[in-house]
């Protein structure tokens, strides 16, 4: 196989060859086009600080130090915000030589802003596994808006897996786009594709703004909140908005993106001197994702302001899509045969909450 991302069947002949595994098996709907869902185990251990273990070092040689209880999470269990947990993984990995793996929030953990982030042991980074790794896997939970009902099973985060580099520069990125548009009404290509932000003044909000408070978020219900009781609607007369430090917001590319069959892309940050805001990456695009006639689809946005007000206009460039090669064409494409939450979308929220009447 080539290098680049592996598609959905090349995942599926890792599972089957043992190099991706758990004790419970590996579910046929946890493949995506070109990740695969990871799902909490059973036990959440709160914990002090967040922390990553040394070269050598497995992730159960350090939590016993810095944990202070732990939860089952059998039955389902709370995980309130401002607090730092850490759940080890049902899946565990046994890659090849060459193969190394990347992980990142789903669209929906993202969108509740609950930030996660994957540990693999000695691996020295976040969302990080090495080539050829061989352990265990646990995930870092952080609830910063509204507390999340969990339980075993559960899906907040996913990975993927990567042969060699595969990454497009920006001339091979240009000529893509020329044969196959990959943003509408316009790309801009440097060091990536530039995502801007989306606040010309319309009928309907051009954002969301979290509320504080609220009630409880259960991460497996879909379609079962309603929209008012977590999220104020945003408007905005002039092209204009100004990010509050310390609230969550759900904004809205200006383009129209497009990722093609046999790429995927990533969301990566826009410049890190900006320093004033941040988006709340759920970073994997899918192969399929807003291709074809009829589901162009803008991305959703998480973003927060840091220590002091930002202004924000209409068409500032906020982040960048990093476009690499699959492996080969996944077998199922994003919005194709599977459940595709995000095809098409406009400004939406995440899964959970009831479409506004």
């Amino acid at each position: 196989m080539a290098d680049g991302i592996l598609p959905r069947q090349a995942i599926d002949g890792l599972v089957a060859r043992g190099a991706i595994r758990a004790e419970a098996g590996i579910l046929a709907d946890q493949l995506q086009p070109a990740s695969l869902d990871l799902r909490l185990g059973t036990k959440a251990h709160r914990i002090r600080a967040s922390f990553l273990p040394a070269e050598g070092e497995a992730i159960a040689d350090k939590v016993e130090r810095v944990t202070l209880h732990t939860i089952d999470l059998s039955e389902g269990a709370v995980l309130e915000t401002g607090c730092v947990y850490l759940v080890p993984l049902m899946e565990r990995l046994d890659l090849p030589a060459g193969l190394s793996a990347s992980t990142n929030p789903k669209s929906s953990t993202g969108r509740l802003d609950v930030f996660t982030r994957v540990i693999a042991d000695g691996a020295g980074g976040f969302d990080f596994a090495p080539a050829g790794y061989h352990g265990a896997l646990a995930v870092e939970i952080s609830p910063r808006t509204f507390p999340v009902l969990v339980r075993a099973g559960s899906r907040l985060s996913q990975i993927r897996f990567r042969s060699g580099d595969a990454r497009l520069d920006d001339k091979t990125l240009a000529a893509l786009h020329a044969a196959t548009p990959l943003a509408t009404p316009a790309a801009r290509i440097q060091d990536g594709l530039n995502v801007t932000i989306d606040l010309k003044p319309r009928g309907g909000p051009v954002g969301y703004r979290a509320k504080r408070h609220t009630g409880l978020i259960d991460v497996d219900k879909r379609d079962a909140l309603a929209m008012a009781d977590f999220w104020e609607p945003l408007q905005s007369t002039d092209g204009t908005l100004i990010l509050d430090p310390d609230e969550f917001y759900i904004l809205m590319s200006r383009e129209a993106v497009a990722i093609p069959p046999a790429y995927a892309a990533e969301m990566v940050p826009f410049d890190p001197l900006v320093g004033e805001f941040r988006v709340h990456y759920a970073g994997f695009f899918d192969p399929g994702f807003g291709h074809g006639e009829g589901q162009a689809a803008r991305a959703v946005l998480e973003v927060r302001s840091r220590e002091v007000p930002f202004i924000l206009e209409h068409g500032q460039v906020v982040a960048k899509l990093a476009y690499e090669r699959m492996a080969e064409i996944p077998d199922v494409l994003y919005g194709q045969d599977i459940k595709s939450n995000y095809q098409a979308q406009t400004l939406k929220l995440s899964k959970h909450f009831m479409a506004a009447p």
